[in-house]
């Protein structure tokens, strides 16, 4: 069993790493300069910091035209939400 409140903290630091990781991928891409690679965004996203990635990606116009990303983040999204509910309901998550 794991509590809520550890999920939530995992949850909290991916989806700052996902904001970050974004940002800066932005601001290098800009630049011309070393960018981060995708496979290591799509990773963070499937670690826990899919919500926040799509919302930076949106909200800051990036990657916005890449299939993998604007539509494999929804994707990653919806299986994040059934694979919590799985677990709340099958008890591995507690409040």
């Amino acid at each position: 069993m794991i509590s809520v409140n550890y999920f939530l903290i995992w949850i909290g630091i991916l989806s700052l790493l996902a904001v970050i990781f974004t940002v800066s991928d932005k601001v290098k891409a800009k630049k011309g300069a070393w960018r981060i690679p995708e496979a290591t965004l799509i990773t963070v996203s499937l670690l826990g910091g899919s919500v926040m990635m799509y919302c930076t990606m949106r909200f800051i116009r990036h990657k916005t035209r890449h299939a993998k990303f604007m539509v494999g983040i929804p994707v990653i999204i919806v299986l994040q939400i059934a694979a919590v509910a799985a677990a709340m309901y099958y008890g591995y998550l507690v409040l």
